[in-house]
């Protein structure tokens, strides 16, 4: 417990000491889609994220209830949506994202602009593009051009709305086994290669301690990349 209070603490001094240089700013999230799950409905869990004392939330997949059922609890709640992820696919058929599959281009191009409209809806001014499971037998290196054009994409249409696009590295070893970015070192440089501005790094301690290890050094190293940090 005392190692895991030390280790905490590091890492909250140092996102403190470097976000206080940047034009960024601390704020801790209640992931509606994980937490409240007594409550049957997303759009009723936004109250009950504000009555457990949260001013900002965030969710996986808002796209399964009516959005303006969403958006009004939000709006009543008066809490803050900071993030959302664009559409997954079909989540019983072990989809997580599509930007990443040459074969649901078209698919994620038309739900890309359900993604911007449903962030304009609830304010919101970040989305997670998530790349998609690696399919038996895929050619990585198209997967690889395919995600690059696709971010790239997601980023120039974020841009007009002030929406900041981030990617995300999953861990391979317990959560996404085939999932398609899984290196947060890959992450930065497609980052780097795309090179826009509002194109950035959703950090998740969780994840990247799993793949990576290290992790003050490792935030430390790669923070003039993040958008979002989970904890």
């Amino acid at each position: 417990m005392i190692a895991k209070s030390v280790c905490f603490r590091k890492l909250s001094e140092v996102c403190i000491r470097k976000l206080s240089t940047d034009n960024m700013s601390i704020k801790f999230s209640a992931n509606i889609t994980m937490m409240f799950c007594e409550v049957p409905t997303l759009a009723e869990r936004y109250g009950a994220a504000k009555a457990a004392g949260f001013k900002y939330v965030e969710s996986a997949f808002p796209y399964f209830e009516p959005l303006e059922s969403l958006r009004d609890a939000k709006e009543k709640a008066g809490v803050e949506q900071i993030v959302i992820n664009t559409w997954p696919g079909d989540l019983k058929k072990g989809d997580v994202g599509l930007a990443a599959l040459p074969d649901r281009q078209q698919e994620f191009e038309s739900k890309l602009d359900l993604a911007i409209k449903t962030a304009k809806a609830l304010n919101c001014k970040r989305i997670h593009v998530m790349a998609g499971m690696k399919p038996d037998n895929c050619n990585e290196a198209e997967m690889e051009s395919t995600y690059i054009k696709n971010v790239t994409m997601a980023a120039k249409k974020f841009q007009p709305e002030g929406i900041t696009c981030l990617i995300e590295p999953l861990n391979s070893r317990i959560t996404a086994p085939r999932y398609f970015l899984t290196d947060v070192n890959k992450a930065v440089e497609i980052i780097k290669k795309i090179n826009l501005p509002n194109l950035k790094l959703q950090f998740d301690f969780f994840h990247i301690q799993i793949m990576e290890g290290n992790l003050t050094k490792t935030l430390e190293k790669f923070l003039p990349y993040v958008g979002k940090i989970y904890i």
